[in-house]
């Protein structure tokens, strides 16, 4: 289909926010992730998005979390890679998107201030001082888990003040989509959670920040290009089909239920670290029998193994 990201954004299109397969000692297998991002690629997502909170990142030393980002721009070049750069303190932000930087990366996504419940001048303080690495910034909003809520017209004011030049939405408020594009309509909204996709993008989503894709990349984006498109002949259906595993990527065990559908279809998933813990078995049957649906339905048909 052709790579999306054009007009200098590398953040639109299916950026997949990449599980990372680790070690049956729980180390990071850094060959399973480049060979990961790579198979990603070649099954038409148009980048990734390490260390973010599907790639554990909370858990990671800051030297695999670098060695992450360094390991997936030699896999498929730096224009490809947006890494989640969130921290504690806005310093130690900067220095993670200055690293991004130096890697060769093109853009990062942020998190608001996550600490604590931070009020709207602690987060512009936050943005601008992690603006100053210098490379674009997609913001991030998560109030779920960050409790800091970047509502439209917070948005607005990061973007009119040059910090962010886009936005992964997590809130599951699809109506937040047209308040978005009136208040900022230069600022690129991105789908955040998997089962809003068809609505996010039917109301102008740009670009997917993504889960699901790390198990069924081309369905995913077949998904993705037809709902942007506008063609809903193509993409009801198949949202229809995935939604059962879409919702997993709003739940507490998104990690976990991604990383056992990448296993089923014949990739490495492999376990997660502590303080994870492995799904329920009535969790992992349901996860189990969602995916091999698809794949009975041939929805795992496409992509290049």
């Amino acid at each position: 289909m052709g790579n999306l990201m054009t007009d200098n954004r590398p953040w639109r299109g299916v950026l997949v926010a990449t599980a990372l397969p680790l070690k049956d000692d729980l180390s990071v297998d850094h060959d399973a992730y480049a060979d990961h991002c790579a198979w990603l690629v070649a099954n038409g997502c148009d980048g990734v998005v390490p260390n973010g909170s599907l790639g554990e990142y909370q858990v990671l030393t800051p030297e695999e979390r670098a060695k992450v980002v360094e390991t997936a721009v030699a896999a498929i070049g730096g224009s490809r890679v947006m890494p989640g750069v969130a921290a504690y303190g806005s310093a130690e932000a900067r220095r993670w998107a200055e690293q991004a930087r130096d890697a060769g990366c093109a853009a990062v996504m942020l998190l608001p201030p996550n600490a604590y419940r931070a009020d709207e001048r602690s987060v512009l303080a936050h943005y601008a001082e992690v603006a100053e690495a210098g490379l674009p910034i997609v913001a991030y909003n998560n109030p779920i888990d960050t409790k800091v809520d970047l509502v439209p017209e917070l948005l607005a004011k990061l973007h009119g003040e040059g910090y962010i030049q886009g936005v992964k939405e997590f809130s599951g408020d699809v109506r937040r989509a047209y308040r978005i594009a009136e208040l900022a309509p230069d600022l690129d909204l991105l789908i955040g959670a998997d089962d809003v996709l068809l609505e996010l993008a039917v109301a102008g989503a740009k670009g997917w920040v993504a889960g699901y894709p790390n198990a069924l990349p081309a369905a995913s984006v077949e998904l993705f290009r037809a709902a942007v498109r506008g063609d809903l002949d193509t993409a009801l259906p198949l949202y229809r089909q995935l939604h059962p595993l879409l919702r997993w990527d709003s739940q507490v065990e998104f990690v976990q239920a991604i990383k056992l559908s990448m296993d089923i279809v014949g990739r490495y998933g492999g376990p997660v670290r502590p303080p994870r813990v492995p799904l329920r078995p009535d969790q992992e049957a349901t996860v189990r029998a969602a995916t091999e649906k698809a794949v009975a339905a041939g929805l795992a048909a496409g992509d290049v193994v």
